[in-house]
């Protein structure tokens, strides 16, 4: 099971269709319009709720200014063998990303561009991370976002004729015109890069331009980047 923390995360939640198994509220939830509007679909969507007591409340959120809700949904059962990919689809695949906050901006950026799937390689933060929740707001709710072990991505991206192109620094400058159509980019661990047996499966190995002066991107301004070109 996983937590959602927030009004916009349980407002997402509800949206998903995904089983909640309940929710807790304080006081200060109906302070604002919008949080009694989502009191009152709570008590429409028939989700258990256990009111608590602002200090009670604190006891179990993870932020610091909570907002007085929070939900427990199960996690969605999804794995590559049951992904059904279009003629042309966009996967991004990500190689050890440490930083929550870096994958949710990852999740909520690939859900905003169009790719089909996010697949967390091994050494990747767990997507069901609260803090990676309260950073895609909630958009592995509703995106193919699962895990998955390199050698079944591998043999998956293979089996579905999906070409592999990995990112680095010295890799050839980013032509989206050049994209195949059915395409898996991997970014890499914000200070190791690609690990070296996704590098060695890559059919290319591509980057971004920039300046000289400054030495490498943050790995999620990278991947929107990189997705807004090869959407275009």
């Amino acid at each position: 099971m996983f937590v959602a923390e927030g009004v916009r995360s349980v407002e997402e939640l509800l949206r998903s269709g995904l089983n909640i198994r309940g929710a807790l509220v304080a006081p200060q939830l109906t302070d604002a319009p919008r949080g009694a509007n989502l009191r009152r679909q709570l008590e429409q969507s028939k989700v258990e709720v256990a009111e608590v007591s602002e200090k009670d409340f604190r006891s179990a959120a993870e932020t610091d200014s909570p907002q007085g809700v929070l939900a427990i949904a199960d996690v969605p059962s999804r794995s590559l063998d049951t992904l059904q990919l279009p003629a042309m689809c966009r996967l991004l695949l990500l190689d050890g990303v440490q930083d929550p906050g870096n994958v949710g901006t990852i999740l909520r950026t690939a859900a905003a561009l169009g790719a089909n799937v996010t697949v967390a390689l091994p050494g990747t933060v767990d997507l069901w991370n609260p803090k990676v929740i309260r950073s895609s707001m909630g958009a592995q709710f509703h995106h193919q976002a699962l895990h998955a072990g390199v050698d079944e991505t591998l043999e998956f991206l293979k089996r579905e004729s999906v070409e592999l192109w990995a990112t680095d620094v010295a890799g050839s400058p980013l032509d989206g015109k050049a994209a195949p159509p059915k395409l898996a980019v991997a970014v890499g661990n914000e200070g190791a890069g690609i690990s070296s047996s996704i590098r060695a499966k890559s059919q290319r190995t591509i980057s971004l331009p920039i300046s000289g002066d400054v030495e490498s991107l943050n790995v999620a301004v990278a991947a929107g980047i990189l997705l807004y070109e090869l959407r275009r």
